[in-house]
C-alpha cells in the first residue's frame, strides 16, 4: 500500500485529496503538489472505515485538536467517550487519546468506536505505563515492546501518532549544560524517556531506528507528529537551548521521514511569550521545508490559570496568523485537574475561535463571511445573524434571556441603538426609528464599499 505522499509524489489524486480539495476550495492540483511537497497530511489510517478526512497544513484552514484522556485520579471510561463526543460535536478536527491510567487499550477502542473524527495518541504513555504496573520501575522499558505497541495502536484505527524522536543524548546534554528550567520538563512522555536514557545510559530507540518508526506508520499510512518532549512549561524557558536542539533535530527527522514516503508533522510549544510566536513558527518553516506544525497552545502567559482556555486562545490566534496548522486546545483545567465534558466544549470553542481570528488575518481572501454577519448584526436581521455566527446557540440563549422590547433592537442599546441612527443618514430619516433595508441597498452600502448597487 502506498501512502497520500507517495501517491501524490506519483502524480496521483486520492479520495481524501480530492475531499480535501473541496472542503478547502482549492483544485485537486494544488492539493497534490501540496502533499507530494510534505506541506500538507492526512491523517487516514484506511484500516479505520467511515472517518472524518482532514487536511492539516500551508494553504488550509487552521485546524483544532481536541486532547482527552485518563488520569491515575479519574479513570472513567464512559466519561473520556462523552468528552470525545463533546469534541466532535463542537467542531474538534482531530482527537488525541492520552490516557495514562486503567485498562488502556479498552479506553483506546472505546474512543476510537466513539466518534469519527481522526485519533492520535502518545504510544510512550501506555509503554511506560505497562512497564510500570509490571515491574513497578520505568526505566525497565523494553524497546522492543515499545514498537511492538506502536503497531498494535495503529492495527486498532489511530490515524497520526506523537512520537518523541527529538529526544536524544544531544538535547539532554544541552539541557544539562544549562543546569535549570523555570518550569521543569513539562512533557510526561518526555520526561519518561529522559529518565530512561538517564539511567540505562542508552540512546531513545525511537531516534535510534528512526528508520523503523517510519517504517512501522508507512504501513498503516498514519502521520508522525515528532512529539515536543523537551518544550519549555514556563515562558521564561521558552527556546532556551534544550529546546530549539530538539526543534533542530525534528525538524531534520521530518525530512529523512518524507524522504522515506511517511507523512510528516512537527510539533512545538509549549509556554511562548507572544513576541516570540512569529519567530517560532518560522524556525519551524524554514528548518523542516514547510512541514505542518503542530502546536500546543500556545500558553504566553504562566498566571491565567482557571481561564488557560482563553490565555492559550490569545496564543493560538498569533499561531494561526503567523502559520501554524494544527492547534491544540487547553481547556479550563488545565494546570489545575483533569478536564470534565464541559471543559472539553469550552476549550474547543476557545480554540476554535482562535484559529478563526488567525486564519482571518492569514487569508484576507476568506472574510466573506465576516462581512456577511456584519450587514446582518448592522440592519438587525437576527436570525439571519445567528446563522452566520460559529456559535449561533449561545447568541441566541444571551439574546432571548434579555429580550428587548421592540424586536428590531438589543437590550445592549434599546432605544439608542446606533446602528439604526446611522444607518438613518444615509436613508434621509435621520428621526425616524425605523432604518429600510431596500432603501440602504439603493444607497449602496449593502453592497460593500465600492460598489454601486
Amino acid at each position: 500500500m502506498k501512502t497520500q505522499l507517495e501517491m501524490a509524489r506519483a502524480n496521483r489524486a486520492t479520495s481524501q485529496m480530492q475531499h480535501v480539495a473541496e472542503d478547502e476550495g482549492l483544485t485537486v492540483e494544488q492539493v497534490i503538489h501540496a502533499v507530494a511537497a510534505g506541506r500538507i497530511v492526512i491523517p487516514d489510517n484506511p484500516g479505520r472505515s467511515g472517518q472524518k478526512v482532514v487536511g492539516i497544513g500551508t494553504g488550509l484552514r487552521t485546524k483544532v485538536n481536541a486532547s482527552i484522556g485518563t488520569s491515575s485520579d479519574i479513570c472513567d471510561i464512559a466519561l473520556e467517550v462523552e468528552k470525545a463526543r463533546v469534541a466532535e460535536a463542537e467542531g474538534a478536527d482531530t482527537l488525541m487519546e492520552l490516557s495514562a491510567a486503567g485498562d488502556l487499550d479498552a479506553v483506546r477502542r472505546a474512543v476510537i468506536d466513539s466518534t469519527r473524527l481522526p485519533v492520535g495518541n502518545v504510544p510512550l504513555y501506555q509503554a511506560f505505563h505497562d512497564t510500570i504496573r509490571k515491574t513497578g520501575d520505568p526505566t525497565r522499558m523494553d524497546p522492543e515492546y515499545l514498537f511492538d505497541l506502536i503497531e498494535k495502536q495503529l492495527a486498532d484505527g489511530l490515524s497520526f501518532m506523537a512520537i518523541h524522536c527529538g529526544v536524544n543524548r544531544y538535547t539532554i546534554e544541552r539541557l544539562r549544560k544549562q543546569k535549570f528550567r523555570y518550569g521543569g520538563l513539562a512533557s510526561k512522555g518526555g520526561t519518561f524517556m529522559v529518565a530512561w536514557m538517564e539511567q540505562t545510559g542508552r540512546e531513545n530507540p525511537l531516534y535510534e531506528q528512526f528508520d523503523r518508526v517510519c517504517r512501522i506508520m508507512k504501513k498503516y499510512d498514519a502521520v508522525l507528529s515528532l512529539g515536543n518532549g523537551i518544550r519549555a512549561g514556563a515562558i521564561h524557558d521558552s527556546h532556551d537551548r534544550a529546546q530549539v536542539a530538539e526543534m533542530v533535530i525534528n525538524c531534520e527527522l521530518a525530512e529523512i521521514g518524507r524522504d522515506a514516503g511517511c507523512q510528516m508533522m512537527v510539533e512545538g510549544p509549549g509556554h511562548v511569550p507572544m513576541d516570540e510566536i512569529q519567530g517560532n513558527i518560522m524556525l519551524e518553516k524554514r528548518m523542516s521545508a514547510d512541514a505542518p506544525y503542530y502546536v500546543l497552545g500556545p500558553i504566553p502567559a504562566d498566571t491565567g490559570a482557571g481561564y488557560d482556555h482563553i490565555t492559550a486562545a490569545i496564543g493560538a490566534a498569533s499561531s494561526a496568523r503567523y502559520g501554524a496548522d494544527l492547534i491544540c486546545y487547553i481547556t479550563p483545567a488545565e494546570h489545575l485537574a483533569l478536564p470534565n465534558a464541559e471543559d472539553v466544549r469550552q476549550g474547543v470553542r476557545a480554540t476554535r475561535l482562535a484559529a478563526r481570528v488567525g486564519d482571518i488575518a492569514k487569508y484576507p481572501d476568506r472574510r466573506e463571511g465576516e462581512k456577511m454577519a456584519a450587514l446582518s448584526r448592522r440592519d438587525s436581521q437576527w436570525q439571519n445573524l445567528e446563522s452566520l455566527l460559529m456559535f449561533p446557540d449561545e447568541a441566541a440563549k444571551i439574546r432571548n434571556s434579555r429580550a428587548p422590547e421592540k424586536a428590531e433592537t438589543c437590550t445592549m442599546c434599546g432605544d439608542f441603538c446606533a446602528m439604526k441612527k446611522g444607518m438613518a443618514l444615509f436613508s434621509g430619516d435621520i428621526g425616524g426609528d425605523k432604518v429600510n433595508a431596500a432603501e440602504n441597498q439603493v444607497h449602496g452600502f449593502s453592497s460593500g464599499p465600492g460598489q454601486e448597487a
